[in-house]
């Protein structure tokens, strides 16, 4: 257990944590909005006294949300969401420079993920904020004691938001959640450019291909997938879409992609991409079928949406052959290679998101939490939706940030959209 000033936490070493400091300090000045809530929070106070769990990818990004949310008052304690998307001089820049107990190390293993986890929950967190609903699914089935503390939580992915859905629907969520995911300053941007880049950042970084002239298949075109296939297309990739949504479907061939099914795409695709939020979308009847020196790789919150295990049962050998590169050599001979151990490979590989787009997504859950604070007693055991002033608020911010003027509404305008009695 390594700490630092009695800050409790555990991380990897705390002698990274001057370059740690240095990495959060280059995120916040692309990080504008966040400052601007950081300056109003330290005046303000709104969340004062407030015990909070955020379990998150531990990245300069995240440090300057959690930097936000202490300054507001609040009593933070952040674990990973991810085993391998830990940025581990962050970790020790918190714990030694910001007094902020962290528990995330990169690369850890389940049981140490897990522990993580139950140290955050044993904060006795009255909001949670949670990439992946990990940290309220242990809390609401292996510490039910300690539920009643809770207020209120956030939600920052989309895997996220679809399990505590379903909670919402069976009764098992406890205590209002609000789906930063699906804020528009959030999915448009961080789901589709964010994402877009990153991931294609990591494919790059862990294989050093070149995706020009390649055939590269994204499986799911949320928004997420619309992002990887618009960043691959405009590095040069043959880029096909596979989906179960006949909406979206169509939007990706309009889109200019040729769309099919997996079993076909596995045929005949060099790189694979999933984001869909789901599982085994890459499955044995897949790997069966993928020509040799296949890449697959995962972009979605969890691992499962490739069967590894399938791909492991088919496989004679398995040895790494660059770092976050797995060669599995299946019976046949060919050889498929598995990215960043099948997890999120634009944290796994590479840096997640740029900080300038992070900036809106933490922007939701800092005004997400304070939101919490003020309106807990009217929320009911449901997921909710940022409300749309707040949206609407870390809009206009990022904008005056990027120095960009829009119009408004003259008073006449305002007047005829309201009214139904001028027509033609």
């Amino acid at each position: 257990m390594e700490t630092a000033s009695k800050i409790k936490g555990d991380v990897k070493d705390l002698a990274l944590a001057e370059q740690g400091k240095r990495r959060i300090e280059w995120a916040n000045q692309h990080m504008p909005v966040l400052q601007l809530i950081r300056k109003r929070f330290i005046k303000e106070q709104p969340l004062k006294g407030v015990r909070m769990s955020a379990c998150l990818h531990v990245t300069s990004e995240t440090a300057n949300l959690a930097i936000t949310l202490r300054d507001g008052g609040a009593d933070v304690v952040l674990c990973a969401s991810n085993p391998l998307s830990t940025q581990d001089d962050v970790a020790a820049s918190l714990i030694r420079d910001f007094n902020i107990p962290t528990y995330a190390m990169k690369g850890e293993d389940n049981a140490t993920y897990y522990s993580h986890i139950v140290a955050a929950i044993e904060h006795k967190p009255q909001i949670t904020m949670d990439d992946g609903a990990d940290l309220v699914t242990q809390l609401l089935t292996k510490h039910p004691d300690l539920v009643k503390n809770v207020i209120g939580g956030t939600e920052e992915t989309t895997t996220g938001v679809i399990r505590l859905r379903a909670m919402a629907k069976d009764g098992t969520l406890k205590y209002p959640v609000i789906a930063v995911n699906d804020a528009l300053t959030k999915h448009f941007f961080d789901n589709r450019y964010g994402t877009g880049q990153s991931t294609l950042d990591g494919v790059i970084r862990a294989t050093n291909l070149l995706l020009a002239g390649m055939k590269l298949v994204v499986a799911g075109y949320g928004w997420c997938g619309r992002g990887v296939a618009m960043r691959a297309k405009g590095m040069g990739a043959d880029v096909i879409v596979t989906e179960i949504n006949p909406t979206k479907a169509i939007e990706a061939v309009m889109d200019g992609f040729r769309v099919m099914p997996m079993n076909e795409a596995a045929r005949i695709g060099e790189i694979f991409v999933t984001v869909t939020g789901n599982k085994s979308v890459l499955a044995h009847e897949h790997f069966e079928k993928m020509r040799d020196g296949a890449v697959i790789s995962n972009s979605g919150h969890f691992n499962v949406e490739i069967d590894i295990p399938a791909l492991e049962r088919l496989s004679n050998g398995k040895k790494v052959a660059r770092p976050f590169v797995d060669e599995y050599t299946l019976k046949d001979g060919r050889r498929i290679y598995l990215l960043g151990e099948g997890r999120l490979i634009n944290l796994a590989a590479a840096e997640g998101h740029p900080a300038s787009v992070m900036d809106m997504s933490f922007a939701n859950q800092a005004l997400s939490s304070e939101y919490i604070v003020k309106h807990s007693k009217e929320l009911k055991n449901q997921v909710y939706a940022v409300p749309e002033h707040l949206d609407q608020q870390i809009a206009r911010l990022k904008l005056e940030s990027m120095g960009v003027s829009i119009d408004k509404l003259t008073p006449e305008q305002e007047h005829y959209l309201a009214s139904w009695n001028e027509g033609t």
